[in-house]
């Protein structure tokens, strides 16, 4: 068997190298390559009908792009400026728990309207889902969901790493923390 060697492929026109960012074309020629000289009019047309297209779906996709990005932005700005503000009422709920314990001895006449309003507001927190975290002496100290104000030393062995007592109660946004709980664990 002989060896023959087999010439290189000259380049032609629709191999050479693109400048980087460049969409490579296909090897098909063009309508215009395909129907002779570039004089024809139909295809200078038809030419310039698939450049304008492609610059047309380029120019959609970068709006839609465009759209979606400021539709998310948005709702994140929405989102962030309600937690801001959920988070400063949360004081308001723990002045409310504070006054609730006072009233324990007073007679319902009395407290009616404290409570109306106290009930009120809990049920605009839990329209924007804002909810208490529950957290109990006993459960395990979790970091992601609790903040150790102070440690004391366990007054049973059960209690040692464990929460002893919860000082202030934690919240959650939709499921994110917007207030650790601040409690006081066993060591």
């Amino acid at each position: 068997m002989e060896n023959t060697v087999h010439p290189e492929p000259e380049l032609g026109k629709h191999e050479a190298t693109m400048p980087e960012g460049t969409p490579l074309q296909s090897d098909e020629p063009s309508v215009a390559e395909k129907n002779g000289p570039t004089d024809n009019p139909l295809s200078k047309l038809q030419d310039e009908l698939a450049e304008a297209k492609d610059k047309y779906v380029r120019l959609y996709a970068e709006f839609d792009n465009h759209r979606r990005r400021s539709a998310k932005e948005k709702l994140e700005m929405i989102q962030s400026a309600n937690e801001q503000l959920l988070k400063s009422l949360l004081t308001v709920v723990d002045d409310f728990e504070r006054a609730e314990k006072s009233f324990k001895d007073k007679t319902d006449k009395e407290s009616e309207g404290f409570f109306l309003i106290q009930n009120k507001f809990k049920k605009i927190l839990d329209q924007y889902n804002v909810k208490a975290m529950d957290v109990s002496q006993g459960s395990e100290f979790n970091p992601d969901f609790h903040e150790a104000i102070t440690q004391i030393p366990s007054p049973d062995e059960k209690l040692k790493g464990k929460i002893v007592d919860v000082v202030e109660k934690g919240y959650l946004l939709n499921d994110k923390v917007i207030r650790f709980a601040k409690v006081v664990t066993g060591s």
